[in-house]
Order: structure tokens, then C-alpha cells, then sequence
């Protein structure tokens, strides 16, 4: 449900961004944020079908960043709240933690003693 909610918003946010705003600044932010958020949507919805104790932190730290990454730009861009930006990075180091949860999750498939 997280997941397709937030892939809507991530197209939804993407028309917006190439329909309905004039500043090329903010066209651009907003696309990057709405294409990271649509990849990591997906993302979210593969973690669903999988379980484990790093599947479940990946879950968590991609959800994180998708909120604190994607949506401060997208905050900042739409409703112009310029310090919102101070956590993106914090998210994006969520979102990089998530993808190696995520490989770890891999590695504990592939071998089951871990």
C-alpha cells in the first residue's frame, strides 16, 4: 500500500513538475526527486515479498530516505520551504543504507547460517 501510494505521488509529482512549473531550477529538482522516489517505490514493493532481519531494515531506511530525501526537494520546490533541504542529505545516506541492507539481505539468502 506505501509503495504504490508513494509511486502515485512520484508520477503525479512528475506531471506537475513538467506541466505545471516554469522555473527550470525547480522542474529539474523535482523530476530527479520524483524519478528517485518511483525507483525506490518499486524497491519498497519487492522488499514487501521478503523477509529477514535486513529486508525489514531496508524496508525502514528506504522508506526513511524516500521521506526525508525526495520529499524535502519536493517540499522546497512546491510549497518554497527552503530550510526543509537540511535533511535531504540525511536521507540520501538513508537511501544508500538501504540499498545495502538490501545486499546484505541477498547474502543472507544465499546462505543460511548468517
Amino acid at each position: 500500500m506505501i509503495a504504490a501510494i508513494l509511486g502515485l505521488l512520484a508520477v503525479a509529482l512528475g506531471a506537475i513538475a513538467a506541466h505545471a512549473i516554469s522555473d527550470a531550477l525547480a522542474v529539474a529538482a523535482i523530476e530527479k526527486a520524483a524519478l528517485y522516489q518511483l525507483i525506490h517505490a518499486v524497491l519498497l514493493l519487492f522488499l514487501s515479498q521478503s523477509n529477514g532481519r535486513f529486508a525489514q531494515a531496508s524496508r525502514w531506511l528506504i522508506l526513511v530516505g524516500i521521506v526525508l530525501f525526495c520529499g524535502s526537494i519536493e517540499l522546497k520546490y512546491l510549497l518554497d520551504i527552503k530550510w526543509v533541504t537540511v535533511v535531504a542529505p540525511s536521507g540520501g545516506v538513508c537511501l544508500m543504507l538501504g540499498w545495502v541492507s538490501l545486499g546484505l539481505h541477498g547474502i543472507c539468502q544465499k546462505r543460511s547460517y548468517f
